[in-house]
């Protein structure tokens, strides 16, 4: 690869690395308003409306197919280095928000404390819970597409992209929503169908993302000449 090439991979992993971070912080920062999205009519499934779910849910799975191109592309060992940022950043994020919620607001702040605490000062408890649940479902995410990647000799892209990404989403549902209701940020009684609306709409979004991947990846292979199963290599 000439150093062009390597530069250029190397601003892209970064741009994909933002876009990480980005999403997996934000996604901390509104998950306590909720709303409802209904693309199937009324649906329901086992009793849980389609979609009722919180909007900190949106960003999060780029996160999720961000690992995906990144561990397709330029493998393992980046993958789980742009997690472990996003754990730092998501801590770093917390201490910012700590602060700013310790410091008293001025008598003529648009946002007064009240006001402020409401919306941020459960952020503690839930960045808590969403980080545990995140680093479980992430590394998950990539071991289980790394084996498959390995088993199918790199064949089979929507195999370890859909199988990966659908069992780490479990994984994450079900650890934050248990953490949520075990300090609790919710209520148990909403565990059940916020699981499986939550599950569901991450599932629904997984399918839909392979195209993207497959595109994405296509483009990767022909703008580098990257033979099936080749990975960018741009550490020195």
């Amino acid at each position: 690869m000439s150093i062009k090439d390597k530069l250029l991979a190397q601003r892209i992993y970064l741009t994909l690395a933002g876009l990480f971070i980005c999403s997996l912080v934000v996604s901390n920062l509104i998950f306590q308003k909720f709303f409802y999205w209904y693309p199937f009519g009324d649906a329901t499934i086992f009793g849980a409306k389609l979609f009722e779910i919180s909007v900190g849910i949106i960003p999060y799975p780029i996160t999720f197919l961000v690992t995906d191109i990144i561990s397709e592309i330029y493998g393992k060992k980046k993958a789980n280095q742009i997690v472990t940022t996003g754990i730092f950043a998501s801590v770093f994020s917390l201490g910012i928000v700590y602060i700013a919620n310790y410091v008293p607001a001025i008598e003529n702040s648009p946002i007064n404390d009240e006001t402020f605490t409401k919306v941020f000062g459960q952020t503690a408890l839930a960045v808590l819970a969403s980080m545990l649940a995140y680093l479980a479902a992430q590394y998950v995410d990539i071991q289980i597409y790394h084996f498959w990647k390995k088993l199918t000799n790199g064949k089979m892209l929507w195999l370890r992209n859909n199988f990966s990404t659908i069992t780490s989403q479990a994984v994450d549902t079900l650890s934050v929503l248990l953490l949520l209701c075990y300090f609790k940020i919710l209520p148990w009684h909403l565990f059940g169908k916020l699981f499986i609306s939550g599950f569901a709409f991450k599932t629904f979004i997984a399918l839909i993302d392979t195209p993207f991947l497959y595109l994405i990846v296509y483009l990767f292979r022909k703008k580098f000449n990257l033979k099936p199963n080749e990975e960018l290599q741009i550490d020195n």
